[in-house]
Parts: C-alpha cells; sequence; structure tokens
C-alpha cells in the first residue's frame, strides 16, 4: 500500500479525546464555556482585545462584513466596491457577493501571490469614482503576510477601512505583530487542513467592541441580545425596552438585523483549544518542513518555483509553480496523487478562471496577468506538522522520479 501524504491532517490522541469527552459529559453541545474559552484564548494568542467564534471561515467573513455595513463608525458605503485579491480561495469574493457588496480585483505578487500596495494605489488613482469605494480586503494567501503598513496608510489617506482575510496565516507575524491583528477586523477559518484546525469553524479578531457587538447579533440571526447569556433585570431587558416598550419580549427572539446562524458547538471549541495550546510550535514544525522540501528540491529550481522561505511566516501549505511550459499541471498533479501525495490548484483566477464569476471574464481577461498565470500553473501540497521524516523524503523520492 503506497504511503498517504495529506494536505492536511488531524491526528485524534489524548488530550482530544478527552476534550470531546468533557463536552458529552457536560452535556451541552451548543455554545458555552468552551466557545467562551477559545474565544479569550485565541483573542490573546492574535493580540487583540476581542475573538468571537463563528461557525466557518466563510461565515466570518459575511458577518465581519454585515457588521462593518451596520456600524456607524466605519461608514462603509451601500454596494460599495471592495478591493480584494483575484486568487484565493473563492469565500472572499462570495462574501463580498452574498453581502451586496462588488469585488474588484487587482493583480498579485508572483513570489508571494497577494496583492500589493503597488496595484491598490495604481487602481485607485486611476478608479472613475472614488466615491464607490470603502473597503480593502487583503487576503494572507499560504500563511504570507500582505504589506499591511502600506495598505492600511493607501487606505487611510483614501478614507478606506481594511478587513484582513487571515484564514491562511494563523500564526504568521509582520512587523512584530500577528497576522489579525493590523487592521480593522480580521478574519480566520479552523478547516482541516489550516494551520490551527478545528473541522470546521471561524473567528472575527477585533479591537472595535462595536463589531463584536453587531457579530454576536449577526451570528445569530441579528437577535436584540447581544451578552453571552441573557441576563434580565427583574425579567426586562432595559435596551430592549427602549426599542419596543414595556410588553413581554425576549431579546433572544426579538431580532434587530437581518442577520444568519453562524453559531458553533463546543466540539470544534474545545479541539481548538487543544491545538492553540501547541501553536507555536505548530507554526515551527510548517516552517521545518517547508525549509526541508525547499532544500531538498532545489535541484528542481529551472522547472518549479519553490515558495519563498520566510521565518515569521507560518505556511498553510507547500505552494509550487511550474516555470517550464513543457510540464502540464494537471499531468504532474496527477502524477503526485497517483503515488499518495495530495494535490490543489492554486484555487484559480476568480473573475477569469472560476465560472461563477464568468460574468466578469470580459472585464478582466488579460488584466491580471499573475493571477491568471498562478491560476493555470501553481498547485500545492502539504507541509503539516503530522508529517514526519519519512513522509518528507517519500515527497521528495516522488517528485525526483516525476521530473527527473
Amino acid at each position: 500500500m503506497k504511503r498517504q501524504v495529506k494536505i492536511g491532517d488531524f491526528k485524534i490522541g489524548d488530550a482530544e479525546k478527552k476534550a470531546i469527552n468533557a463536552v458529552l459529559d457536560d452535556g451541552k453541545i451548543s455554545e458555552g464555556d468552551r466557545v467562551k474559552e477559545f474565544e479569550e484564548s485565541f483573542g490573546e494568542y492574535i493580540g487583540t482585545k476581542y475573538a468571537i467564534a463563528l461557525s466557518s471561515g466563510t461565515s466570518a467573513l459575511i458577518a465581519g462584513i454585515t457588521a462593518m455595513k451596520y456600524s456607524k463608525s466605519m461608514k462603509i458605503h451601500p454596494k460599495t466596491n471592495v478591493i480584494t485579491t483575484p486568487i484565493t480561495y473563492v469565500a472572499t469574493s462570495n462574501a463580498i457577493k452574498i453581502t451586496g457588496f462588488n469585488p474588484i480585483y487587482v493583480d498579485v505578487d508572483p513570489h508571494t501571490f497577494l496583492i500589493t500596495p503597488e496595484n491598490i494605489k495604481n487602481h485607485l488613482e486611476n478608479a472613475d469614482n472614488l466615491d464607490n469605494y470603502s473597503l480593502i480586503l487583503p487576503v494572507h494567501l499560504m500563511g504570507y503576510p500582505c504589506d499591511m503598513n502600506k495598505i492600511n496608510k493607501i487606505a487611510k489617506s483614501y478614507g478606506l477601512q481594511v478587513f484582513e482575510d487571515s484564514s491562511q496565516a494563523h500564526g504568521t507575524t509582520y512587523d512584530g505583530k500577528k497576522t489579525g491583528s493590523l487592521a480593522s477586523l480580521s478574519s480566520f477559518s479552523f478547516y482541516i487542513a489550516h494551520n490551527i484546525q478545528a473541522g470546521e469553524m471561524g473567528a472575527i479578531t477585533t479591537d472595535n467592541y462595536d463589531i463584536i457587538k453587531l457579530v454576536r447579533k449577526i451570528k445569530a440571526n441579528g437577535r436584540m441580545c447581544e451578552c453571552d447569556i441573557c441576563k434580565r433585570m427583574e425579567g426586562k431587558c432595559p435596551k430592549l425596552i427602549s426599542y419596543v416598550g414595556d410588553e413581554d419580549f425576549d431579546p433572544r427572539f426579538t431580532h434587530e438585523f437581518i442577520g444568519y446562524n453562524f453559531k458553533t458547538m463546543e466540539f470544534q471549541a474545545a479541539l481548538a483549544i487543544t491545538q492553540l495550546q501547541h501553536a507555536d510550535q505548530i507554526t515551527k514544525k510548517r516552517f521545518e518542513n517547508v525549509k526541508y522540501l525547499n532544500e531538498s528540491l532545489e535541484q528542481f529550481s529551472d522547472s518549479l518555483k519553490l515558495p519563498d522561505l520566510y521565518s515569521n511566516v507560518s505556511y498553510m501549505a507547500y505552494p509550487i509553480v511550474l516555470r517550464d511550459s513543457k510540464f502540464s499541471r494537471k499531468k504532474i498533479r496527477n502524477e503526485l496523487e497517483t503515488n499518495g501525495i495530495e494535490t490543489r490548484p492554486l484555487f484559480g483566477c476568480i473573475p477569469t478562471q472560476q465560472p461563477a464569476y464568468n460574468h466578469l471574464r470580459d472585464k478582466y481577461l488579460g488584466q491580471l496577468p499573475i493571477a491568471e498565470n498562478l491560476g493555470k500553473n501553481a498547485f500545492y501540497i502539504g507541509c503539516h506538522q503530522y508529517l514526519n521524516q519519512e513522509d518528507l523524503d517519500y515527497i521528495i523520492s516522488v517528485f525526483k522520479n516525476v521530473f527527473n
């Protein structure tokens, strides 16, 4: 039986079993003490005042953008344009569209796959109507951090807000701070293949209490209550009375906004807590795996663009770009998969290579050359903390057979 090298993995050990069994023993599986513990721990880990758990990274994006729309301090215009990246998982663009905004794409850096401050600034300088812009949404892809100092400076000069998508960058640092603490707010995903895993869960981090209050409402179908546990004074919620009068209404079932059911469960939070306890070791092991693979695959650098190595990056995966046109990505991926090495394409250039966004194809075709090249020729394999030395050496041996 051939070795299986997965994109991501999650090992259920004694600590994980103990955490799940404790939830079962308590008899409460909906949001409770473990969700609250996770939120406190994750906010402390990222370096923000607040963190809030949601059901997925996608729901964190949707709830975060919706909260910005409702927040009076954010001044997000209705139907605004949102500058973002064309090369990432489609959830980012979907969240922008679902919340009623328009994604505007600028090209990316060929080495880190990230939107660049230069491209953002160039777009704004040539925009027809700056009143149509309110938000920049950069994505820290594969763990690489966007140049947030420059992006924030551009945003400030144009009166725009910034929302980080940090779904693939738990533990990455930039200018001495962790991604997720570098803008008005940030979203995270704890999907199985990501740096810190819980199966399916998301989070928002921020220093803005107004955003946290709004997200608490939005993720519970827009309900009036913003408390962790609804506490009424003598059977009445003072805030509710100011809205509906002295009637028999329950703030948990009185809805201020049109929202979503994005609540999570105690199980995911319990698993995420076990991962957070080893977050630094996870980041370190992923970096070491990327370093080892780079050193061993350097002999193929004429044909393969290997990932740039930075000690501050928490690598979500091991991205590779085909440099030699004689190699077909489809054929290479098929050969790797046949030999038990899981692969994924690097998402595809959203406005020109994703069928859901075909309505934008004519507008962007040829305008995003780097993103389009990556969408055709880039792919990734796993570098996660569960890979052992035999796994790494097996990856190298398979690459030697494929490219020699």
